[in-house]
Parts: C-alpha cells; structure tokens; sequence
C-alpha cells in the first residue's frame, strides 16, 4: 500500500486522466466513424441520383432501349472508387465493376420491401470490411428500373485505424506528461503542509506562544493552520495555567512548612520548658493541619481535572443540610462578630454527593465570614425554581473590584492576598465551588457591588 499522500493523489490524478482520454477517444471514434460513414452515403447518394438521371435521358436518345442506355451512362460516368449497376429486378442491365449475385440479389430483396425513391442499405457481404449502397428507382417506358452505386467501407476503416494508432501513440505520452504534472501540482499544493510540519517541529513547551504561519495557501489548509494555531493557544494557555498552578501551589506550601521547620529548629535548638514546647507543638500542629487542608484540596481538584472523582450520588434534605452548615459556622461566625441568618423552605429533596454539596456550602459560607467586617450579616437562603434549586449566600462585606470578579474562580487567585494569607485562606475554596456546582450539572453566579456586599448563587438541577 503506497502511504505517501503524494504519490497517492498522483496516481488518482493520472487515472482519472487516463479514464477521460479514453472516454475522449472513445467518443472521438464514434464521432468520426458516423462522420465518415454520413460523407460516404452523401457521395454514393449523388452518384446514384447523378446515373438515374443521365439513364433517363439516355432512354429517350436510344429509344427505349434499356441496356444500350445503360451502356452509354456507364460510359460517361467519372466514378471515385464506386461501382454503379443498373438493374431490372435481378437482372443486371450494366454496371461499371462486377458484383457478386448473392450481393445484388440482397440489395434488390431489401430495395424492395423498401418503398422510398431513395435509400442507403448497408452490405454486410461485400468484402472483408462491408460496404455501404445507395440505391435510386427510376420508371422508363413503364418499366422500374433499381440504380446502384456501391463502395466498400475500406477507406472508411483505413481512416479510422490511423486514428487509433495516434490516440494509442500518443496515450503513453500524454499519461507520462500528466503523471509529471500531476506530481507537480500536488508537491506545490502540499509544500504549505511540509512548511507546517518544519513550523511545528520546532515548537515546543518553551515556544508555545509560535503560531503557524502559511502565507497565501489554499482555504483549505487556512483552515487547518487556524485549528492547529486555535490548538496551540489553548494548549499555551493550559501550559500557562499549569505553571501558574505549580509556581501557587510551591508557595503556599512552602509557607506552612516554612513555619514548622522554624519551629522545630527553635525547639531543638535549647532546653525549653515544658509550655514552651507545648506552644511549639501547638504552632506546628496547626500549620500542619492547615497544610494537610492545602493538600486534600489539591488532590481533590487534581482529580477533577483527570476525571477521576466519581459523584456518591444519594437522596438528603437540602434544607436541612444548610441548617447544620449554618450552626458549624456560627463559632467562627461569633469569633469575628458576625451574624449568620438562614432561610430555609420545608422539605427541599435533593438528590447528589451528600459530602461534596456540604463542602461547597461551608466554603460559601466561611468565605462569606471571612470576608465581612465585625457587625456584618451573611445571609444562606435556598430557593425551589421549578426543576432546580438555588443556594443564595450573601455578605454585607466590602464586595469585590470589577476587575477582580473574573478571576475570582481561578485557583490561587486572591483579591486581598494579605488578609487571605493571614486568615489562613488558599484560594481554592471558590474554585471548589465551582467544580462542585458544574459536577452536579449546574453552575455558580456572582453578584456583587463593591462596597455594598456580594451575593453568590449556585444553581443545581434537582
């Protein structure tokens, strides 16, 4: 099998040609040979009526004598490769060349079932080649008289096998030049696709930002160049993002075990008393804590990502399970002196990953308290549309920057990063939410006015 795309639309190129010069030969032939065969009736034709004229006017000069007038006609007739006869019946009154009688008694047979002054028959016997017979009638002295002009088709094939041997000739010669066309014209039309090749070659994770560049190709490939450029940017982007990733997470990592190697190292280093290694222990299982959170919460969207995280879908109460969000929220909610009310319906059915929905509602919430002044509200409410659900919850905190809400579903990002780092927040929560909302085929929304509040809407499909 030949898996050069080359050499393949070549070979298709040159057997289409091939099929259309046959084609064209074919009908070429057929054209010429009803051409030569029409031409060749024209004459006869005319022969013919030419010698039933000259009989009657021989006729009345011999005076009705039939076969001296047919003698006297053949005598002045100029003829160009054809016999003429005359005949009475099968009975031959003259004729310029021998005529088998089998032949004459078949061309008389078939004039007679034929009525019309004028015909054409064609000889099927006369020679290897057949011949073509025009025949006229002429009435003298009450007699019907049959004129003849016969002439093999042998010039006619002759013409037509010259006319084969140069379509034969020159099929070869016109396939070998359509071959090398035909190579000509694909390797032109495909040097944009090696140019592509030799362009992609040398991209790589370090140049992701190359983009294809053609010039003036066919649409065709245009086409393909976008796609492939489209498939670059996206891949630069996911390049991008993933450095980004890697460079945030780094950080946030090294900042807890920053902390607990400085603590074990300021441990260690003297004799402390037993509270002072009690506090040591305190400040390290805190930031070890704070560390483990960091790393389930990469895992788990890790996870996400590959497609791995499988929903432990069952039926619960929606309402009561922001009930019981809501009272482990009110100690951290009573350390910063806010208010936390929640409105909930009766008996909102549910049916989803129990865990993951609790996740993404105490998220909600302890980013809502984290994020309002002391004497602030947050608000969680639940809301039944017709087929969905909606979790509302609202703060009455500084808002956030027009510029910022964009990206505020972006892991890592962080519209205050002082005051996230010191809350002991990663930024990862909202991008939770929204892996959370989108896994239970629904969807996040923000609503926010900067000094005013922001409201976060998550819908889910009941």
């Amino acid at each position: 099998m030949i898996k050069s795309f080359r050499s393949r639309l070549t070979l298709w190129y040159l057997a289409f040609f091939s099929l259309l010069f046959l084609l064209f030969g074919l009908f070429l032939h057929s054209v010429l040979a009803r051409a030569l065969e029409r031409r060749l009736d024209e004459a006869l034709s005319v022969e013919a009526n030419t010698a039933a004229a000259l009989l009657a006017d021989e006729f009345v000069e011999m005076k009705g004598d039939p076969p001296a007038a047919a003698s006297e006609v053949l005598a002045d007739l100029r003829l160009n490769g054809s016999t003429v006869a005359f005949l009475t019946g099968v009975r031959v009154l003259g004729s310029s060349a021998p005529i088998p009688k089998d032949e004459l008694e078949d061309i008389a047979r078939r004039a007679a079932a034929d009525p019309r002054p004028h015909q054409v028959i064609a000889v099927p016997r006369a020679g290897p080649n057949g011949a073509r017979a025009a025949v006229d009638r002429v009435t003298l002295g009450g007699q019907s008289y049959l004129v003849l002009a016969v002439q093999p088709l042998d010039e006619v094939v002759a013409d037509l096998a010259v006319l084969r041997r140069v379509l034969l000739l020159a099929l070869p010669l016109l396939m070998g030049l359509a071959g090398m066309g035909g190579y000509w014209l694909t390797s032109r039309n495909l040097a944009p696709l090696a140019s592509m090749a030799a362009q992609a070659r040398r991209i790589t994770h370090s140049n992701l930002e190359t983009r294809l560049d053609i010039g003036a190709a066919a649409e065709e490939l245009e086409v393909l160049s976008a796609s492939f450029n489209e498939l670059l940017s996206r891949l630069d982007q996911s390049f991008e993002h993933m450095r980004r990733f890697v460079a945030d997470a780094s950080h946030e990592l090294r900042t807890p075990i920053s902390i607990i190697r400085g603590e074990a190292d300021v441990a260690l280093s003297n004799d402390r008393s037993a509270a002072e290694y009690k506090q040591a222990l305190a400040i390290v299982l805190d930031e070890s804590r704070r560390l483990s959170r960091l790393v389930d919460d990469l895992l788990n969207l890790a996870r996400a990502d590959a497609g791995r995280v499988k929903l432990r879908v069952e039926e619960f109460y929606l309402n009561d399970l922001l009930a019981e969000c809501c009272r482990s929220a009110q100690s951290l909610a009573a350390a910063r002196r806010v208010a936390i009310e929640c409105h909930t319906p009766d008996d909102v059915a549910f049916r989803g990953d129990e865990e993951l929905v609790r996740r993404m509602v105490m998220n909600l919430i302890d980013n809502a308290i984290r994020y309002t002044p002391e004497g602030g509200r947050v608000t969680v409410a639940l809301e039944s549309r017709g087929g969905d659900v909606a979790i509302r919850v609202s703060d009455t905190g500084a808002g956030i920057a027009p510029e910022a809400v964009p990206h505020v579903f972006e892991r890592f990002y962080r519209g205050d990063k002082a005051r996230s780092r010191q809350d002991g927040g990663f930024g990862l929560g909202l991008a939770i939410v929204k892996w959370v909302a989108e896994s239970h085929g629904g969807a996040v929304e923000l609503a926010t006015v900067p000094g005013t509040g922001s409201t976060f809407t998550v819908t889910l499909p009941r």
